[in-house]
């Protein structure tokens, strides 16, 4: 009898450390209250690493969501809408890029604020943006040399 209380009591224990941890794990993954958002847009040539729900940041610190990205026909930039939240309000100069966190970490859309005094509204367009940057592309410029460089001449003193 005393050994059945003994599994009783050491599972109720298990139970209530799962469902604990899972209360604080959703909390980490910002589950819990969020807090109130509005939404920009902003269109780049490249979405290369970004997918929905990729992170904004502001100063490295997270401040939006990125919530669609849609091919649009007529300038076959990506367009992206973005979910910032309301206690961050942006110049209307501000500009928004894609970053990498490292050779081997993920990408994110990270923004630089302007020196404007005006804020962009609800639904309003950020102008300024870079798209993401291929690696790939870049070690391939760096190997080759360049374009355009003639190969110097051993033979010209």
């Amino acid at each position: 009898m005393a050994y059945e209380k003994a599994e009783i009591v050491t599972g109720a224990a298990v139970l209530a450390v799962a469902l604990g941890f899972a209360i604080y794990a959703a909390q980490g993954a910002g589950m819990g209250r969020q807090p109130e958002s509005y939404p920009l847009s902003a269109s780049f040539r490249s979405v290369e690493g970004i997918t929905v729900g990729s992170d904004v940041r502001l100063a490295g610190v997270k401040v939006g969501t990125i919530t669609s990205l849609e091919l649009n026909p007529e300038t076959f930039f990506a367009d992206a809408s973005i979910q910032l939240r309301n206690d961050v309000q942006l110049p209307t100069d501000s500009s928004i890029l894609i970053s990498s966190e490292g050779l081997l970490g993920g990408n994110f859309v990270e923004i630089l604020p302007g020196g404007a005094l005006e804020t962009l509204a609800p639904g309003e367009e950020i102008e300024d943006t870079q798209g993401a940057v291929s690696l790939i592309t870049l070690l391939l410029k760096f190997v080759g040399g360049g374009e355009g460089e003639a190969p110097a001449d051993p033979a010209q003193p």
